[in-house]
């Protein structure tokens, strides 16, 4: 699957466009994670435990939104984008992504 956050792929042609598709992941917090993240935010720094966290939600909402196209039929998603957002007042984290299935000619 290709995929771009442009709105074409570089040498190929786009022959139909088959619609929005995305994948989310909404991840909770950890309270062991929290107490060596509120120990670091002390002394500054990269928080590392909250990186990887979101990390592996990235890519996990990629996943989920490669399947959603690949049930399309596509070939590639292009306008690729990321969005994330806290939900549960602060408690969770939501990780979007979301692109245009198409198939190429």
């Amino acid at each position: 699957m290709i995929l771009s956050t442009t709105f074409d792929v570089h040498g190929r042609t786009i022959a139909q466009h088959l619609g929005l598709v995305r994948g989310n992941v909404v991840r909770s917090r950890f309270i062991g994670r929290d107490i060596v993240a509120g120990l670091r935010m002390i002394v500054g720094g990269e928080i590392h435990e909250y990186t990887k966290l979101l990390a592996e939600s990235r890519e996990q909402a990629l996943d989920r939104m490669v399947q959603h196209a690949q049930s399309l039929g596509a070939d590639a998603v292009i306008g690729l984008r990321l969005e994330t957002t806290d939900a549960g007042q602060g408690q969770a984290t939501e990780v979007l992504a979301y692109g245009t299935a198409v198939k190429l000619g």
